[in-house]
């Protein structure tokens, strides 16, 4: 596809507006009737909605609109650190930066804006980030709705350092479920996961699939570049495939923690779960010039399609 062809398509199926509290943000459409919304706030896709216009991921109707602070809910870009493993905010800086559109983005290989709608977007590192994170970075980020409904996140984390940093990096994902407890989780059986409740033990998955009974924070580690979330009461399945992104957060906060969060209604998790395609326990190390790439695809097929026709043996996009 050439460039005109690419900008056409940009043009034609994104609209520029601002939410309620005036930040900007984009919303992506697709002839299908399929969607996703951007803000400009942290790069946060805040909805995506499938053909018939139903939301697929969860956002805390309790959610603390308050300027500049990411929102509880869609998918937070988690940049340059993961939760607390570090001595930066939790979940790093970049999810409550300000970004830029980027009208003209290094070039994706072709098929990554054939028959889509997208959006480029670019954080630089600010003097403010430089105080407490003395690296100098451009993260490039493309957000995209297929013709077929399928969201995919690119990421492209440059160093233009004088010298190498490291970062550990996360798509927190929430998902719209329909019960929290009719929900399973096919790809994670075998692994080792480092379990937050149990200060990051490391314990091997015993089960054929997750289940949920109780609050759950975990991170799989070496994972399938293809899992399956699978709402036994919607006869859905969420397909998350990825590339470049080991490892997997599995969230839900349970009954008692949900009471102690503001910004989270006592009885969400019931619809909610956090599948974060991440890497955690290795950090990725670049050095100057070099560039990092993390691919995140996101689709929804029905139930009886799984698990053999989603392919969980297959190595991803």
């Amino acid at each position: 596809m050439g460039h005109s062809a690419a900008v056409w398509d940009f043009r034609a199926a994104t609209e520029i507006t601002k939410d309620q509290n005036g930040i900007g943000q984009v919303v992506l459409r697709t002839p299908q009737g399929a969607s996703a919304r951007v803000s400009l706030l942290g790069a946060q896709v805040t909805s995506w909605r499938n053909e018939q216009g139903e939301e697929l991921l969860f956002t805390s109707s309790k959610t603390i609109s308050k300027a500049l602070k990411a929102t509880r809910g869609g998918i937070p870009i988690c940049f340059p650190q993961f939760g607390n493993c570090g001595s930066l905010e939790l979940h790093g800086f970049a999810r409550n930066r300000m970004w830029a559109v980027d009208e003209n983005p290094p070039p994706l290989p072709a098929n990554d804006s054939s028959g889509k709608s997208f959006v480029d977007l670019l954080l630089k590192s600010s003097e403010e980030d430089m105080k407490c994170w003395p690296h100098s970075f451009e993260f490039r980020l493309r957000v995209s709705v297929t013709k077929d409904g399928d969201l995919s996140l690119i990421s492209r984390i440059r160093n233009i350092n004088g010298k190498p940093f490291s970062f550990s990096f996360a798509y927190h994902t929430y998902l719209l479920v329909s019960d929290i407890s009719e929900i399973r989780i096919e790809g994670l059986e075998t692994l080792d996961y480092l379990d937050n409740l149990f200060q990051k033990e490391r314990i091997t998955e015993q089960g054929d699939a997750i289940t949920f009974e109780s609050e759950v924070d975990r991170v799989y580690l070496s994972s399938p570049n293809v899992i399956a979330v699978l709402d036994h009461e919607r006869k859905q399945t969420y397909v998350i495939k990825k590339e470049g992104l080991p490892d997997v957060a599995v969230w839900n906060p349970w009954e008692k923690k949900s009471k102690s969060m503001v910004d989270f209604g006592d009885e969400e998790y019931k619809q909610m779960l956090c599948v974060d395609a991440a890497v955690i326990e290795k950090p990725v190390n670049l050095k100057p010039g070099e560039e990092w790439t993390g691919r995140l695809q996101l689709s929804v097929v029905p139930s009886s399609f799984c698990s053999y026709n989603v392919g969980l043996d297959s190595s991803g996009l």
